[in-house]
């Protein structure tokens, strides 16, 4: 068994992982629960490990919250799970690897590709969707039911009365030996308080939104009586992907390393060894990115303008904007669905679209934003403004060169922008004031920099 490693997330938080074997770099993105270190000990397991490492070189780890990685109380948000991934990935020296997303890890696969194209070489999926709930819109009724029955679920977690191999491993149902072992292996993976609210939380994961936008091949496979994650996901997957294989296998079972395994490796194997064509690698952002507000809304990474159409959306700008304004501040998730999403009563789905419009920000920006479950923050130490530069400046000249140009003119009605609009304005001019005292001083009231200044001043005294 390849030895434990630790990487560093935000927070301070470690995440376990494993590495081993040869080839083309593979990362696979942790479903549910499980615990990388025990998972040797089952035998088929250890095969599909041992398998994995003679054609690629393979990683796989713990989510935090889970297995040998630190745990929490609370399962981290999808947007911290796309954190770790590129956190694991740094660890391991890992610039760019096929995403192996298996169950719940495939809608973490498809952010981290929407937010960090240049890492990705291929997705492929087993047993897995865009989403993890089937039907458009999830009613009261469903969804009190559907808390009902993972509330249920977890409480039978780690115990003889485990509901998960009836539910995912079917065909190994009568199994007493692997039954046994696996109510250990639950336990071993997560406690039951973790996994009531990432069972809950899974009824609002979605990722579909981002799909189409995904410049990436994709290998989607599927066992046709999967009863717990429905083969209708999958080819709903694969029908949004520009560039996706669906390859629909036999079998009832969920667990990827349960029933006849050959009939997902084999086509995994192909398509990462030969079957694929590597595309090209795109430059991944090297410098940090810079907002500018003040006149036109502006954003450069590594001092190359962002165009409009790289942005994904309109709300993926307007994001940024509100991050910007609360200059390194968390905002709340709440207040930002209001912002993006004004008047929506069914917030079940905003969490999800949030998502979304975060992965097209942090795409643009080669990252830039640091996120929880409840609140979006700028990374000022990846990303600087102007807004910073003017309002923490004691230098006038420097925030009157700045403020040249009004800030944030196309929202500048905003309630959101209004304070820090009063700001920026009494700011310069303070140092507006200050430099025409200075050039009276020395007798200079007619020169063309005063009447200049004098100008810029009466128009900020208007506003």
């Amino acid at each position: 068994m390849p030895p434990i490693q630790f990487a560093e997330a935000r927070g301070g938080a470690r995440i376990a992982y494993q590495r081993w074997g040869s080839g083309p770099p593979v990362v696979a993105i942790p479903p549910a629960a499980q615990n990388i270190e025990i998972a040797w000990e089952w035998p088929s397991l250890r095969g599909l490990f041992e398998r994995f490492g003679s054609f690629c070189d393979y990683l796989h780890y713990d989510k935090r919250g889970t297995g040998s990685s630190d745990r929490t109380i609370l399962v981290p948000h999808v947007d911290d799970r796309v954190d770790d991934l590129r956190a694991v990935m740094d660890a391991a020296g890992i610039e760019r690897a096929h995403l192996f997303g298996q169950s719940e890890g495939g809608v973490t696969t498809l952010l981290f590709a929407a937010a960090y194209p240049h890492r990705v070489a291929s997705l492929v999926f087993v047993g897995s969707g865009a989403r993890l709930f089937l039907g458009e819109t999830l009613t009261d009724d469903v969804r009190a039911d559907q808390i009902e029955k993972r509330t249920e679920f977890a409480r039978r977690w780690g115990t003889d009365e485990s509901m998960s191999i009836d539910i995912f491993a079917p065909s190994l149902r009568e199994s007493k030996e692997f039954r046994a072992w696996f109510t250990r292996y639950e336990r071993l993976s997560a406690g039951h308080d973790s996994l009531k609210a990432l069972f809950v939380e899974m009824l609002d994961m979605d990722a579909r939104e981002v799909v189409p936008q995904l410049d990436v091949s994709m290998l989607v496979m599927h066992r046709v009586g999967d009863a717990s994650m429905p083969i209708e996901l999958a080819r709903e997957l694969a029908d949004l992907a520009p560039n996706a294989t669906l390859i629909e296998v036999p079998g009832v079972d969920h667990f990827a390393f349960v029933g006849d395994v050959d009939s997902w490796m084999d086509p995994f194997e192909r398509w990462v060894t030969g079957t694929i064509q590597d595309r090209t690698s795109e430059a991944a952002p090297s410098g940090k990115a810079r907002v500018t507000t003040m006149g036109r809304f502006v954003v450069t990474v590594d001092g190359r303008e962002v165009e409009l159409n790289e942005w994904g959306s309109r709300r993926a700008r307007t994001l940024l904007k509100r991050l910007v304004v609360a200059r390194g501040w968390p905002v709340t998730r709440e207040e930002l669905f209001e912002l993006l999403w004004p008047g929506e009563t069914d917030r079940s789905r905003l969490g999800s679209r949030l998502s979304v419009q975060l992965s097209n920000v942090r795409r643009v920006l080669g990252g830039g934003v640091v996120a929880d479950r409840d609140t979006i923050a700028l990374d000022r130490s990846h990303v600087s403004t102007d807004l910073d530069d003017l309002l923490d400046s004691d230098d006038d000249e420097m925030i009157i060169e700045l403020g040249v140009g009004d800030f944030l003119v196309e929202d500048q009605y905003d309630d959101w922008v209004m304070p820090t609009r009063q700001q920026v304005c009494q700011t310069i001019k303070a140092a507006i004031s200050r430099r025409l005292t200075e050039i009276e001083s020395a007798g200079g009231t007619d020169s063309p920099e005063a009447l200049r200044l004098a100008r810029r001043y009466d128009e900020l005294q208007s506003m």
